[in-house]
């Protein structure tokens, strides 16, 4: 039996940072709130960093990758084998968060939990070979118990690097041919939300396509139903590998103490499912941005998030939230270097 080490404390906001970052806040030359949400996001950060100043110089990108046994029900518009292209595409340089991470410095870090190809042997990218890609959830569970906590743990671990390389600010992507019906399962399950509601075309379903993904998601929510009130049960019965390692990293940079931006639809589901099985999780999660899957509306809502940028995007892989770091790296530098009042001899109100 595991440790359920996902169920550990969280590590506490710095409240003193915090305060001291919110008062420097009033302190700085400008109208009191006239930068927005851009002044909560530092003051934020300064609390989950535990500094007055915080930083944005060290970003940890992990893109998680798996393949999903319910493509075989014909729910995606690409086929199967594109996963394991995309794995060659992402560490040759070639794909959008490829060079997204490189323009932002980061660090890229690839890691397959199980493709339909298990034979795949590419430089860069870690092969964790948990299974040739997950059970179709129509017939059964996704993936084992034993699989799961495989998934969650290489999550986990992808923190523990991040961690060594000193990562201040953790992002986690995601690749798999079929990844948003599953997501859109968990997210129906948890959510107890009609599934008409949250499925979306994915990666370019005509609406008959949607229709039949749907009527795919009811008899898999059918199956597995008498467990839909159990988080983790939910998301080894409908999820997939990657989905696992994305909660799995959430709740580890939650208990580490690294501050997380959430990318999109099926990264904001694996953020759903962290924060039930861990509640106190939520509060190192900030969102990078709304896309256009209609399902991440009702998620984000769920979370009572507010996503930093809202382009029309459903591409996955990070993307999204690495569009989103500038914006975090010129809220840290405004509430680091403006002046404050005393400092540039402004008269801070009327005399």
């Amino acid at each position: 039996m595991s440790n359920c080490w996902w169920l550990n404390p969280c590590k506490a906001i710095d409240a003193q940072a915090y305060e001291q970052a919110a008062a420097r806040q009033q302190q700085l030359t400008k109208p009191a709130g006239s930068l927005g949400r851009l002044e909560s996001i530092a003051v934020q950060l300064a609390g989950l960093q535990g500094q007055v100043k915080p930083s944005l110089n060290q970003l940890w990108i992990a893109i998680f990758a798996g393949d999903h046994g319910v493509v075989a029900e014909g729910v995606s518009a690409f086929p199967q084998e594109v996963t394991g292209q995309m794995l060659h595409n992402f560490v040759n340089g070639g794909a959008a968060i490829s060079v997204l991470a490189r323009q932002l410095g980061a660090q890229l870090e690839v890691v397959d939990l199980g493709t339909v190809n298990p034979s795949l042997n590419l430089p860069g990218v870690r092969h964790l070979n948990i299974g040739a890609g997950t059970q179709n959830f129509v017939n059964a569970p996704a993936m084992t118990h034993a699989q799961g906590e495989l998934a969650l743990q290489a999550g986990r671990d992808s923190v523990r690097r991040a961690l060594a390389a000193g990562a201040e600010l953790f992002i986690g992507g995601e690749m798999g041919i079929g990844n948003t019906t599953a997501a859109s399962a968990v997210a129906c399950a948890l959510l107890d939300c009609p599934v008409a509601h949250l499925v979306g075309p994915g990666t370019g379903l005509d609406a008959a396509g949607v229709s039949h993904k749907a009527q795919v998601i009811e008899r898999a929510l059918t199956l597995h139903g008498a467990q839909r009130g159990d988080a983790l049960q939910t998301l080894f019965n409908l999820g997939g590998f990657e989905i696992a390692a994305l909660v799995g990293a959430y709740l580890a940079c939650a208990q580490e103490g690294v501050a997380v931006l959430v990318d999109g639809f099926i990264c904001s589901v694996a953020a759903l499912v962290a924060v039930r099985l861990n509640p106190p999780s939520r509060e190192w999660l900030l969102f990078g941005h709304r896309g256009a899957e209609p399902g991440h509306r009702h998620v984000l809502e769920t979370l009572k998030a507010e996503p930093l940028l809202d382009l029309g995007l459903r591409l996955g892989e990070g993307s999204g939230a690495a569009l989103a770091v500038p914006l975090l790296r010129l809220a840290c530098e405004l509430h680091g270097q403006m002046a404050t009042f005393a400092e540039a001899a402004v008269a801070d109100r009327p005399a």
